[in-house]
């Protein structure tokens, strides 16, 4: 009998399509997230409750989609792109405003945020284009690309939502490189971009400007724009090696730390587990990351390769701008700590990803056993 054909892995997770070692990692961090949550939300047994049904639900869907071949994926990689951008567009035309940004649909039953979709539906379209082309990519290939990287990015930063944007194109230009590019032109765009600095910066709105002006100076503005910032770096360095223990840390229990449960709940684990705490959750994280890159590599076509190392690279994103900015060494830019930080819309598109990731390894497994 057959390794995988017995047992739990062999049984129903081979069933479900679901990858053993990536789910336990999963629930390991989830499970360390609802624990810090509780402490960060002020021991709101309610937040947690609405957490531990949104993870409820994100598991669900992540079950759902890995039971859909990675051929299929292909094939819907086009249509999922085009109504992705057709909801952009939709939201810059009749959008619901919200904080001075108009980034939401409200279809009455539903109420989402289109540009979530674009953080899958992009690399899948990427994926796509480049399987059917030489490799590496020729030029042309390199420039239809840029366009469709470009689109969904500038239709976002219109927004404006210069976290998402960073996401969405970090997911492009990740599925791009893996491509095959000759170093020469990775150096070229990246001399390009460079390049484009001032541009970018003529396009930014003026509190996206103080952001990353504030990030530079954190002190310039202590009670404004660098609060964040500077309350953060006290909360970390002030937890020390072991920190002050769960439900004990000062700067978060008395508030003195602004969105402690999502985009800032890093400071609060660092604050109350130390160290060790911090270095516990980056070995988590390291191995989801490991593990996805390994599930890539060994990926039995071209599309599957790309795609599942798109993924993985973007949920590296993640974790880089969301402990950067919160350790000072990135501006502020609302990327939520993945699987940790209070919150649906990213949580949902996170296990999406790593649905797409347990079809693409289960599947592999099932062509070698045949």
């Amino acid at each position: 009998m057959d390794r995988d054909s017995s047992g739990l892995d062999g049984g129903l997770l081979a069933r479900l399509h679901l990858d053993l070692p990536l789910l336990l990692l999963l629930l390991l961090i989830c499970g360390l997230g609802l624990v810090v949550l509780y402490s960060a939300s002020g021991q709101s047994a309610e937040q947690v409750d609405r957490q531990l049904l949104r993870l409820g639900v994100a598991f669900l869907l992540m079950i759902a989609i890995a039971q859909v071949p990675p051929v299929v994926l292909s094939r819907w990689s086009l249509p999922l792109f085009l109504i992705g951008l057709s909801l952009l567009l939709a939201v810059l035309l009749m959008g619901e405003q919200s904080k001075g940004a108009q980034r939401w649909l409200d279809l009455g039953v539903v109420r989402f945020q289109p540009s979530e979709i674009l953080k899958l539906a992009l690399p899948m379209m990427l994926a796509w284009y480049l399987s059917m082309r030489p490799t590496p990519p020729r030029l042309l290939d390199i420039a239809v690309v840029g366009l469709l990287i470009a689109a969904p990015v500038l239709l976002i930063a219109k927004q404006p939502d210069l976290g998402t944007a960073v996401l969405v194109a970090s997911a492009g230009v990740t599925t791009l490189f893996l491509s095959g590019l000759r170093w020469r032109l990775i150096i070229g765009l990246c001399v390009l971009g460079a390049a484009a600095t001032p541009l970018v910066w003529s396009l930014m709105r003026d509190y996206q400007r103080r952001r990353v002006l504030t990030f530079l100076d954190p002190g310039s503005d202590p009670l404004g724009a660098g609060y964040h910032i500077i309350q953060s770096q006290i909360a970390i360095g002030s937890g020390g090696l072991h920190g002050k223990g769960w439900l004990g840390g000062t700067q978060s229990q008395l508030e003195f730390l602004p969105e402690r449960s999502t985009d800032f709940i890093f400071a609060v684990l660092g604050e109350e587990l130390g160290l060790s705490g911090v270095v516990l959750l980056m070995l988590l994280y390291l191995a989801v990351i490991l593990r996805g890159l390994s599930i890539a590599a060994q990926a039995p076509d071209a599309y599957s390769r790309l795609l599942a190392g798109s993924v993985t690279i973007v949920f590296f994103v993640y974790l880089f701008v969301n402990m950067g900015m919160v350790t000072g060494l990135l501006p502020v830019v609302g990327v939520p700590l993945p699987l940790i930080s209070y919150g649906g819309t990213s949580l949902v598109t996170l296990m999406l990803g790593f649905g797409i990731l347990m079809s693409i390894q289960t599947r592999r497994k099932l062509l070698q056993s045949e």
